[in-house]
């Protein structure tokens, strides 16, 4: 860990409006203290985040961020890290962002596997817009516009991240504080495309999928001795939809992330000598 950095010097002077005993404040304190603990700081961290509950998280967070726009946080991300491949980018989203209207940007961004981490909270509704079913909700799960439930199963997004070419597949918990550090710890430092799904519970509008449920449900694949790097292991563990894990579920060893298979490691971020230096020079150079 960095002797100077502490998880509260990523903590903006913005106070969160998230309903009191929201998962998002586990979630983020989570992943604060993960990059503190990766020797990250404020100055080489960029956070970006898309719609929903979720997507105010780089508001709270003080590192340089964007607050994008519904499900296209991955490819702002992916272009962040491939323009400044020496920074640490971090993309969070919640299950209606990433995996609605961002589900085809989530595929790509895992196949291409950029060196980020995304970090999902899945409270299994949307929140935001005060309670409707998402990917991510049980197929009976009854809501004031799906009174029956939505009649679909659930979008399974481990299953989705292991068959476009996860490298770095992961599932916490916001409320078990320690484990959920280390989880997005461990992500931060895989080399690749780090994905952590986070049962974020939402307190206001899913009486379901609560803390209660998670803490008397929750199996540790750590305690279990599940081996991660074992794929075969991993899909026994992605397809059981009967238990809910926590712990990483698969991890390439192997991994080698796009930068270096395609050797990108300038800055990018640079105006080239000669090149316009605003959209106002450029329309001049134009015409």
């Amino acid at each position: 860990m960095s002797s100077d950095i502490r998880f509260t010097d990523f903590k903006s002077d913005k106070q969160p409006t998230w309903c009191p005993g929201c998962g998002d404040f586990g979630t983020m304190n989570g992943m604060m203290k993960a990059l503190a603990e990766t020797g990250n700081d404020p100055d080489n961290t960029f956070v970006v985040a898309g719609i929903g509950c979720s997507g105010k998280i780089g508001t709270y967070m003080h590192s340089y961020a964007l607050h994008g726009v519904h499900g296209r946080a991955l490819p702002v991300g992916t272009g962040v890290k491939l323009a400044r491949p020496d920074i640490e980018v971090m993309v969070a989203g919640g299950d209606g962002d990433g995996y609605s209207i961002g589900a085809g940007h989530f595929v790509h961004a895992v196949r291409r596997n950029v060196d980020m981490t995304y970090v999902v909270m899945d409270n299994r509704i949307y929140g935001l817009t005060k309670g409707q079913a998402s990917p991510t909700s049980r197929e009976d799960f009854e809501t004031s516009t799906s009174p029956e439930g939505p009649k679909q199963p659930p979008v399974n997004p481990h299953a989705l991240a292991l068959a476009s070419g996860a490298t770095f597949i992961a599932q916490s918990f916001s409320s078990d504080a320690l484990r959920h550090q280390e989880i997005i710890q461990e992500a931060i430092e895989h080399d690749g495309f780090g994905f952590v799904n986070v049962y974020s519970p939402c307190v206001t509008f899913n009486d379901v999928d609560t803390y209660d449920y998670f803490r008397d449900t929750l199996v540790d694949l750590q305690e279990a001795d599940h081996d991660p790097t074992d794929r075969d292991a991993a899909k026994d563990v992605i397809f059981d939809t009967e238990t809910e894990h926590q712990g990483v579920i698969y991890k390439n060893e192997a991994s080698v992330p796009y930068h270096e298979q395609h050797g990108v490691d300038e800055d990018m971020s640079v105006i080239p000598d000669g090149a316009p230096e605003s959209a106002t020079d450029l329309v001049r150079e134009f015409y």
